[in-house]
């Protein structure tokens, strides 16, 4: 009889204390799954998104996010303090500024968010301002972020409806007059980055690469990015485009533009 009273023979005693062949392999395996799984629901757990990181693949966040940090986001409403914006979880650099609060170098939330209908990953950049439907927000905005001082001239200008302008920390102008992205929505936001960990998101960068290199898709991927790129830069963008995200399982998002 074994310690837990079954039968030397009993099936699942037999699995629970192999010591080689199949049967120890096979719980190895599970093992490592359930644990794999534990670490998961615990990241979502606490960060109410999946996946909870997102490997930055581009410098538009430099010097504060760096190509190959892995981030860890968590849901906008989480951890958020009193005076983010009401209903968003998120604090604008602009009211960052007048609270004092900042996260990854300065004022204001970094946050993860993808348009609908944009194909590729989402982008982390930083929330500049708040808007409303109607408003002439050039009035509002840093100078120096904008080709011109008419709201008529800018697109997203007058604001379309509320939400969110945006801008990478390296980037030249805001992401709504670079043609990045127009004015974000609060629920196109999907997180709002929490910590870096340096270098650790190469793996995942790495990983991808190798798989779109096998299937064939590396070359056009590469000649799309370079075309985006072109287009970004043309438009004002400071040739750094954007940092995104691609969906996966934890550290399997992944960050440039």
């Amino acid at each position: 009889m074994s310690d837990d009273g079954r039968s030397p023979d009993d099936p699942l005693s037999r699995f629970l204390h192999a010591d080689s062949g199949a049967l120890l392999f096979v719980r190895e395996v599970l093992s490592s799954a359930l644990a794999v799984a534990f670490v998961g629901l615990l990241l979502f757990a606490v960060a109410g998104v999946w996946p909870p990181m997102v490997a930055v693949e581009s410098g538009s966040m430099e010097p504060h996010m760096e190509r190959g940090d892995l981030v860890f986001i968590t849901e906008p409403d989480r951890f958020a303090p009193a005076f983010a914006h009401e209903g968003t979880g998120i604090v604008t650099y602009e009211t960052g500024v007048e609270e004092g609060y900042s996260t990854f170098g300065t004022a204001g939330s970094v946050v993860v968010y993808r348009p609908p209908g944009e194909g590729g990953p989402p982008i982390i950049h930083r929330a500049r301002l708040h808007v409303e439907q109607g408003e002439n927000w050039v009035e509002r905005a840093n100078p120096d972020y904008l080709p011109s001082q008419s709201c008529d001239s800018l697109p997203s200008c007058p604001a379309p409806y509320d939400g969110f302008i945006t801008k990478g920390d390296a980037n030249a102008q805001y992401d709504q007059v670079s043609g990045i992205a127009p004015v974000v929505k609060g629920e196109w936001v999907r997180g709002v980055a929490r910590v870096r960990v340096p270098y650790l998101g190469y793996v995942r960068l790495v990983f991808s690469e190798a798989i779109l290199a096998q299937s064939g898709t590396h070359g056009v991927a590469a000649a799309s990015a370079d075309t985006a790129n072109a287009t970004l830069a043309s438009a004002g963008s400071g040739g750094t485009g954007g940092s995104v995200a691609t969906a996966g399982a934890p550290a399997n998002a992944s960050v440039s533009r």
